[in-house]
Parts: C-alpha cells; sequence; structure tokens
C-alpha cells in the first residue's frame, strides 16, 4: 500500500507502524503547530529522510487528485484540525486515528471531556473518514483504563500509544478490517469549548476547580486574579471552611498565588497572563 499521512510528532507512532509493516509513503501533511503542545520537527525529519515531500497546509481536492496520479492507495490521518474532501473521487481508503473510543468522545477534545465526565474507561479508534466528523465506520479499537486524578497529559499518554498497537493492527490486517467495519452508534458531537468553558470560577468547589484544571493540562484555563487575567496550566488545592469571599487573593508568594474558591484555597503552580485581547471576552 502507498500511503500518504496528515500528522504531527504524536503521530509517530502510527506512521512507523505503517511504514514498519512495508507501506510505502509517498507524502505526509502537516498543520501547523504552538511547538509547545504539539510539534512536528520529528515526523518532518522522518519524511525528509525518506525523501518523501511535506506540506504544511491544508489539504485540497487538487492535492487528493495529485496523490492519486502518484499511485497513493490510502490516506492515513491522524492528529489533523482540517475536513477531509472528497477523497473517494481520488483515492481507495481514507482513515482516520480518533483518540476516543467512538462513538463516545466525538469532536475536537476528548480527553477533556474523558476527566471532566469521570470516565473509569477510554480508548481509540481507526476508522473510515466520512462526510461527517468522526461518523465513519469504524475498522478497529483499543481501550484501556483511567483513574480518577487523570489529567490531560496522562491522558494523551495513554493515548499515544494506544494509537501504535493500533496501527500494527490495522496495518497487518487492513483489508479484512476495511471490508468488516462496523456503522457506529448514534452519538452528540462535542464541539470545541469555549472560552467562558474554560474559565475558573472562584465560586466553584475546589474539586471541580481542580477538575477544569487537570481538564486542560497544557492547554491551560483562563482564571481573573485581582483584575488580571491568567492562562493556569497547573494548580492544586484543598478543602477547609473559611470565612473568606471567594475570589480573595493571597499574595504570600507572588509566583504562586492562592485563591480562596467556596470551600477551600487553590494555588497556581503554573501560569501565565493571557493573550492581549482576551481580557474583553470575559467582563460580566
Amino acid at each position: 500500500m502507498r500511503f500518504a499521512m496528515i500528522g504531527v510528532d504524536r503521530s509517530i507512532g502510527v506512521y512507523d507502524a505503517f511504514v514498519a509493516a512495508g507501506w510505502t509513503p509517498v507524502k505526509l501533511f502537516t498543520p501547523p503547530v504552538d511547538n509547545y503542545v504539539d510539534f512536528n520537527a520529528e515526523i518532518i525529519k522522518r519524511a525528509t529522510s525518506l525523501k518523501i515531500p511535506v506540506q504544511m497546509s491544508r489539504v485540497t481536492d487538487r492535492d487528493l487528485k495529485h496523490l492519486a496520479e502518484d499511485g497513493c492507495d490510502i490516506l492515513v490521518v491522524c492528529d489533523c484540525p482540517w475536513r477531509i474532501g472528497d477523497w473517494a473521487a481520488h483515492l481507495r481508503y481514507a482513515i482516520n486515528f480518533h483518540p476516543s473510543p467512538l462513538p463516545k468522545g466525538r469532536g475536537p477534545s476528548p480527553a477533556v471531556n474523558a476527566v471532566l465526565n469521570r470516565e473509569t474507561g477510554w480508548g481509540v479508534s481507526c476508522h473510515k473518514i466520512s462526510a461527517g466528523f468522526d461518523e465513519g465506520d469504524v475498522l478497529a479499537q483499543r481501550t484501556f483504563g483511567l483513574s480518577p486524578e487523570e489529567t490531560h497529559e496522562s491522558i494523551s499518554l495513554k493515548v499515544d500509544m494506544a494509537f501504535r498497537a493500533l496501527a500494527r493492527q490495522v496495518s497487518r490486517d487492513f483489508e479484512a478490517l476495511w471490508q468488516n467495519a462496523q456503522p457506529q452508534a448514534t452519538a452528540a458531537y462535542r464541539p470545541a469549548f469555549t472560552d467562558h468553558e474554560r474559565t475558573l470560577d472562584w465560586h466553584w468547589p475546589v474539586e471541580r476547580a481542580l477538575s477544569l484544571t487537570r481538564a486542560f493540562g497544557k492547554l491551560g484555563v483562563y482564571a481573573e486574579v485581582s483584575g488580571a487575567l491568567l492562562v493556569v496550566r497547573r494548580a492544586v488545592g484543598y478543602a477547609e471552611p473559611h470565612d473568606y469571599r471567594p475570589g480573595t487573593v493571597f499574595n504570600s508568594n507572588p509566583r504562586s498565588p492562592v485563591i480562596a474558591v467556596s470551600d477551600g484555597y487553590i494555588g497556581l503552580l503554573e501560569w501565565q497572563a493571557a493573550p492581549a485581547g482576551k481580557a474583553g471576552q470575559f467582563r460580566g
């Protein structure tokens, strides 16, 4: 099989599994990255070492046509924010590796939802790319357990390792899995979280505030502290009765401010000022 890949560094396990199975890569597409949460330098290095072209822009119908002209059989997608067009007009196959046990977890933030919903188990899926996001027939899945203290990063680690195993399975048994792919049950699609949904409210109890912070991890949540809007990536806290107004700030250590919440205290361990222009969105 000759394949084109869309992915970032987190997709390397998938890319390597197909190459190890004897599939031939013909092109890499990689979206823009922030070099904080997502990176693409390593997967680009993989591609250039094999002398295949790299494109860092959205896949167009023209690109799909050119892939077909190059003898590409399949488009393999992992960690891609782009909608894929009518691939069936040009290619035999197109599959996506999605970081949830579909149909549960449709949408762009499955790990966040897994934490917020207190899921006890999670998984990854390989499905046919369809017109609707994350709705295609499922070729195969891998599942794993979750603990009550999972974070965005710990779930992402488990997803990456499960993707590697799933890609090995799919690359070995592709034709049979494609032919026997199972339609998904109906399920809701969860769109991207809004800024307001990612904002801490100091009237919340400790556990709710820490749960939101764990769910977003390095992606960060917003919090207003002493009139300034911050992006918070790591926090700790504990419950203890007090008479302080929620939102009261204790600055004994300015780099780790402590804020009173409804039933205790939250300490901010990793944070920075929010980007310019964000603050006005949170007033009122």
